[in-house]
């Protein structure tokens, strides 16, 4: 048995979401079952939502998310501090994160200059309205904060013949259509994918560290 596939050593996931109209709320959901099946301990946390009322109340989709997942606990930085893998999750705004996922992130000041965000595996997904809406760019952007963090980003890349169908190597994404086309079996494969593989490579970087 190689340390990768040794399911003896424990994981601590975190996945940390922004979702509006709830393409990310139904991708998060995926990589939270999957790391769980993979033999993870799971946290499954939301962002503070950031907008007014109003707004929410005049999308009808955004509405309904809010209302479907007002239950899952919104992040704190101890859901970064606990994990040793955080794959966070945000719709592209402009190419970048939203603001609600950047102020989570912002929080984690404290935890970054004591050094304890560094040496945890990170990982990122997200959703666009169009085919070339910013996912790439996104995606991208996230994970310079990892780098800040002194993190160990373990994209999906090409790893699985599946992700030549949905082709994204940087993290699992949906099109979304503005809200009106729902996660596909092809996202949701690949969301399968991506948490296997941040708790496989996890679990082995676990055990690397308890035999050295």
């Amino acid at each position: 048995m190689t340390a990768a596939d040794d399911s003896t050593t424990p994981v601590k996931v975190s996945v940390i979401y922004y979702s509006a109209t709830g393409t990310i709320a139904a991708l998060a959901k995926e990589i939270s079952e999957a790391a769980e099946e993979a033999g993870a301990e799971v946290r499954l946390r939301r962002a503070q939502e950031l907008a007014p009322q109003e707004a929410i109340d005049s999308n009808p989709a955004w509405t309904r998310n809010a209302q479907e997942t007002a239950h899952i606990a919104v992040a704190t930085p101890d859901d970064s501090d606990w994990a040793d893998a955080v794959l966070f999750g945000s719709p592209t705004r402009y190419g970048n994160i939203t603001s609600q996922l950047k102020q989570y992130i912002d929080t984690l000041g404290p935890l970054w200059a004591q050094g304890r965000l560094a040496d945890k595996v990170y990982s990122g997904f997200t959703s666009s309205a169009t085919l070339h809406g910013g996912q790439e760019s996104t995606l991208l952007a996230l994970y310079n904060a990892a780098y800040h963090f002194g993190g160990i980003i373990v994209p999906p890349g090409y790893t699985d013949p599946s992700k030549f169908t949905d082709g994204n190597p940087y993290g699992t994404s949906h099109v979304d259509g503005q809200g009106e086309l729902p996660v596909d079996e092809t996202a949701r494969k690949a969301a399968r994918v991506q948490a296997e593989r941040v708790v496989r490579t996890t679990r082995a970087l676990l055990r690397g560290k308890a035999d050295s």
